[in-house]
């Protein structure tokens, strides 16, 4: 009973593994295509001759911080909304934040 228990808790850390991972492109299924990430955790969780290479204690550890860093980065993203713009566009949203808009600027034509 205690086998069939940690087979099953083995089996659970494995999915958990599995979700936490990057989503991929829709296409392919995971179970067809799998990713080489995805390839060596099924190794190192099944392993040969059903010899685990890594203990449920660790497993567990990578899924709790594979869940901190994906939360880490949903707070980044939305605390830090202009990260990923340049500088141009950040002074102009900065403007209407206090509530001024910037004058457009004047081009020349050669």
């Amino acid at each position: 009973m205690a086998a069939q228990t940690s087979s099953s808790h083995i089996r659970s850390l494995y999915r958990r593994m599995l979700r936490e991972l990057p989503a991929r492109p829709r296409p392919h299924t995971i179970l067809s295509h799998p990713s080489p990430l995805q390839k060596l955790i099924r190794q190192s969780t099944a392993g040969a001759n059903g010899a685990r290479t890594v203990s449920p204690d660790a497993a567990e550890q990578f899924v709790q911080y594979a869940q901190a860093q994906r939360m880490y980065a949903t707070l980044i993203e939305r605390y830090n909304p202009g990260m990923g713009m340049n500088e141009e566009e950040r002074v102009r949203l900065t403007a209407r934040r206090v509530g001024m808009n910037l004058p457009v600027e004047y081009e020349t034509k050669e």
